[in-house]
């Protein structure tokens, strides 16, 4: 019989056992029958060096069935003595082999049985090692990007923004689904694995020492309450969301989002363009897709440029962005660019050419 809540109090163990978990990009590990065939092979080479070792000075070992030792007998004391077994039917009688088994076959004797028990000792110290990593993953990471949701806008985002030169040690993936986690892990990210409505879980991915957060969840509502615990923990980060529906953006907003997008309506309005044009979708669809083709920058305005009309710059000025104000390149109130203007151009992309966030492209080395 159960008790009342007891599935409850179950899942919610299951749930805090989960949001526990953090995952670190591994590199690519030797398949488990190549271990083991390796192990073996490593064993096998000691046991013929000690084998060889004892039937060179044969002569120093004394044997109670025959008082002689021979290649068969080599191997067998190699064996029970590499093992510990030690049956003491074959002993070494002279001092030489008595200091060779000493100084020789007692160091191989422990490489023997640590490569036996290569296994056990690595499952031991793989906790250990796990946390070590962990720790120094903790106090290295400043300023990074942490993704909420890997699914089909999260991988989107990621790409954009490690498109733009961000490092993949600068990014935290938090989902609630482990295969997401461990799809996260094998591109390079570090990930979590959780509810990200849940302030302990966006701890563990450092969130209030995050630059920026990227809200890529399933659900408008869950996204809403990431956005409130994301921006109780880090008041400075800038926080981008995406809602399916429209009238979810302005709760967003509210709850603490810099920016946010709706995906139904910019697939709708892009499916629009293409109908009416498909060159002009092809174009957007071009421009939305980063590092490559055309691409939108937004870069400080250079000494050279001030005092200069948008429509005067050598790159194609869309927008400016004055204070917290973005103004158009046709709008009146820009009337020239000044010093601590920022201007969001269309650039192109070229092979090998790395985007910075706050300049010009840069070539890569």
């Amino acid at each position: 019989m159960k008790l009342p809540g007891h599935d409850a109090i179950a899942r919610q163990a299951d749930e805090q056992f989960v949001t526990h978990r953090v995952k670190l990009p591994r590199q690519m590990v030797e398949h488990p029958i190549r271990q083991v065939l390796k192990r073996l092979s490593m064993a096998l080479v000691v046991l013929v060096v000690t084998a060889t070792i004892v039937y060179m000075d044969r002569e120093g070992y004394g044997d109670n069935a025959d008082n002689s030792v021979d290649l068969l007998d080599a191997f067998y004391y190699a064996t029970v003595t590499l093992s510990t077994t030690g049956y003491g039917d074959i002993t070494p009688v002279s001092d030489a082999a008595r200091l060779t088994n000493i100084f020789v076959i007692t160091p191989l004797r422990v490489l023997f049985l640590i490569i036996l028990v290569g296994t056990t000792l690595e499952a031991l110290t793989e906790r250990t090692r796990e946390e070590w990593r962990l720790n120094r993953w903790r106090s290295t990471l400043r300023d990074h990007t942490v993704v909420i949701g890997f699914g089909t806008k999260g991988r989107s985002a990621i790409q954009t923004v490690c498109a733009t030169g961000l490092k993949k040690e600068q990014v935290v993936v938090v989902d609630p689904s482990a295969k997401a986690i461990d799809a996260a892990s094998a591109y390079g990210y570090a990930g979590v694995i959780g509810d990200a409505t849940r302030s302990e879980v966006l701890r563990r991915a450092e969130v209030h020492r995050a630059r920026q957060i990227i809200i890529a969840t399933q659900r408008d509502d869950t996204a809403v309450l990431v956005t409130l615990t994301a921006r109780q923990m880090n008041r400075g980060a800038k926080i981008v969301a995406a809602v399916r529906e429209e009238e979810n953006a302005p709760l967003l907003r509210q709850s603490g989002a810099d920016a946010v997008i709706t995906s139904a309506s910019a697939a709708g309005r892009l499916l629009g363009l293409s109908v009416l044009s498909p060159a002009a979708g092809m174009v957007m669809e071009d421009i939305i897709q980063q590092g490559s083709g055309l691409d939108i920058v937004e870069r400080p305005a250079i000494k050279a440029e001030v005092g200069k009309s948008p429509r005067q710059i050598d790159d194609l000025v869309l927008s400016v962005v004055r204070g917290h104000r973005v103004l158009g390149y046709d709008d009146p109130a820009v009337g020239t660019v000044q010093l601590t203007d920022r201007l969001i151009t269309i650039v192109r992309a070229t092979p090998g050419t790395q985007v910075a966030p706050d300049s010009r492209p840069i070539p890569q080395d």
